[in-house]
C-alpha cells in the first residue's frame, strides 16, 4: 500500500505521497525502480492513487487515451469523470468490479487525493467524492498520517511542511510505506464574492498570516 495526503492552508493546495511500492512481503523502493512516483499530473491537477500497482500504469494510459472524458475541477466534475471512467476501467482494462454481495454499487478498486487550483478531493472506489476543507489522508498509512497533520495544522502555517509531517509519520511507523517524499504545491484560485474577493482560504488577505516558504511556487504547480 502507500500513504498520500493533501493540505489546503495558506493560499495554497499541497499533495505528498511515499515512494515504496510492496509485492506481498517483497519491498521494491525507490533504490530498485527507475520511476516511484505515485503522484500524476494532468493539465494543472494532480492526483495521488494507492492500492493494486497496476493501478499507475493503468491511470497512465487513461490520461494518454481519455484527455476528453477526464475533469477534476470539482466535486460535480470528478464524479462525473469517475462514473465515466468506471465503464473504460471495465470495457479496457478488464477491472474486476466485484465488491461483495451486500455492497450497493459496483466497486471501481481504486482511491484517489486530488490537488489542484480549486482546492483538494478525494474520489474513493464506490465513485464517491469529497471536497475538503484543512487535509486528508489515505493508503496504508492513513491512520499515522491523519494524526500527525492534526497535531500540525494549527502549529504549522506551510502546507508542504505539513503535509510532508503527514507523509514521515506513515514512513516511520507503516511497513507499507518508506521515504523519499514526492510533493508538489499549487496556488488556490481566489474565489470572488458579492463583497469582494476573498483570499484562497477563505480569509480576507490582510488577515491571513504569512506563510513560511517551502520550494518554489507557480501557478502551474511546483515540486515541494
Amino acid at each position: 500500500m502507500s500513504s498520500v495526503v493533501v493540505v489546503k492552508k495558506g493560499g495554497k493546495a499541497v499533495i505528498a505521497a511515499d515512494s515504496l511500492t510492496t509485492f506481498g512481503r517483497t519491498k521494491f523502493g525507490k533504490k530498485y525502480q527507475r520511476s516511484s512516483e505515485k503522484i500524476h499530473k494532468f493539465e494543472t491537477s494532480y492526483i495521488g492513487i494507492v492500492g493494486d500497482a497496476a493501478h499507475s500504469n493503468v491511470f497512465e494510459t487513461i490520461i494518454e487515451k481519455y484527455a476528453d472524458d477526464l475533469s477534476f475541477d470539482s466535486r460535480k466534475h470528478i464524479f462525473e469523470t469517475y462514473l465515466n471512467l468506471h465503464q473504460i476501467l471495465r470495457d479496457k482494462f478488464h477491472l474486476n468490479p466485484n465488491a461483495g454481495e451486500d455492497m450497493a454499487y459496483q466497486s471501481s478498486q481504486i482511491d484517489a487525493l486530488i490537488a489542484n487550483q480549486y482546492g483538494i478531493f478525494g474520489m474513493f472506489e464506490f465513485r464517491e467524492v469529497h471536497e475538503f476543507e484543512r487535509f486528508w489522508a489515505i493508503g496504508s498509512g492513513k491512520a499515522y498520517a491523519l494524526g500527525a497533520m492534526f497535531a500540525a495544522y494549527d502549529e504549522h502555517d506551510d502546507a508542504e511542511e505539513i503535509a510532508k509531517t503527514g507523509v514521515l509519520a506513515s514512513c516511520e511507523f507503516d511497513n507499507a510505506c518508506d521515504l523519499p517524499i514526492s510533493c508538489h504545491s499549487l496556488k488556490l484560485k481566489e474565489e470572488a464574492t458579492e463583497n469582494g474577493t476573498l483570499s484562497a482560504n477563505n480569509e480576507p488577505p490582510k488577515s491571513r498570516k504569512k506563510a513560511r516558504t517551502v520550494g518554489t511556487q507557480s501557478a502551474s504547480g511546483a515540486n515541494c
